[in-house]
């Protein structure tokens, strides 16, 4: 389950529900081509019939694992600009706009070796490759950046709800990266 470093009750359900899509996406997309033989000609492949049984399961871990990254990276700054403006909207407008650009290069980064393990002649390497490639590029583009800042929109001032008693303990010991430090965390200048 990923941390709620956010103070959000919504926000982790948000992530996972997230995560479901995108995880849905790519199994769906695995099974048509390689289980099917959809796109067999063009990837370079016999159809089998079926999928190596632990594909699925390493998979759905590294894509559970990069999403959960690239939302932290999303809704972290958009927390720090709800922080800034108290302003829902806006902190989702400026947030991505902040940090898209580099979620985005990112991925596509990520993209170009897994693309390459994609053109494998080995049929569980290209499975592999194919699948965290369209992974990636489905839940950046479409779920995180698309779907997951209109959900955030729509959520307003709930996104960042937290019943009471949690609401206090992350306003004493919550993450934030705002934080101005206090008086005594001041170098003190030495005469010399």
């Amino acid at each position: 389950m990923p941390n709620n470093e956010f103070g959000s009750v919504l926000l982790p359900l948000k992530a996972i529900a997230m995560n479901l899509l995108s995880l849905s996406a790519t199994f769906g997309v695995l099974v048509w081509i390689f289980q099917d033989g959809h796109l067999h000609n063009l990837l370079g492949f016999d159809p089998t019939g079926n999928i190596e049984p632990n594909m699925p399961i390493m998979l759905f871990a590294l894509i559970f694992g990069i999403s959960m990254d690239y939302e932290v990276f999303l809704v972290s700054r958009m927390r720090e600009q709800y922080d800034l403006l108290d302003d829902s909207t806006a902190a989702v407008a400026t947030g991505l706009q902040s940090i898209g650009r580099l979620v985005v290069s990112a991925a596509l980064l990520m993209c170009v070796p897994l693309a390459a393990i994609g053109t494998s002649g080995v049929l569980t390497m290209k499975l592999f490759g194919v699948g965290m490639v369209f992974a990636i590029l489905v839940d950046v583009l479409v779920v995180r950046i698309l779907l997951g800042t209109a959900v955030m929109k729509l959520m307003g001032r709930a996104a960042w709800w937290a019943p009471g008693p949690l609401a206090r303990i992350y306003t004493r010991y919550g993450i934030k990266e705002t934080e101005v430090p206090a008086e005594t965390d001041k170098p003190v200048p030495v005469a010399g």
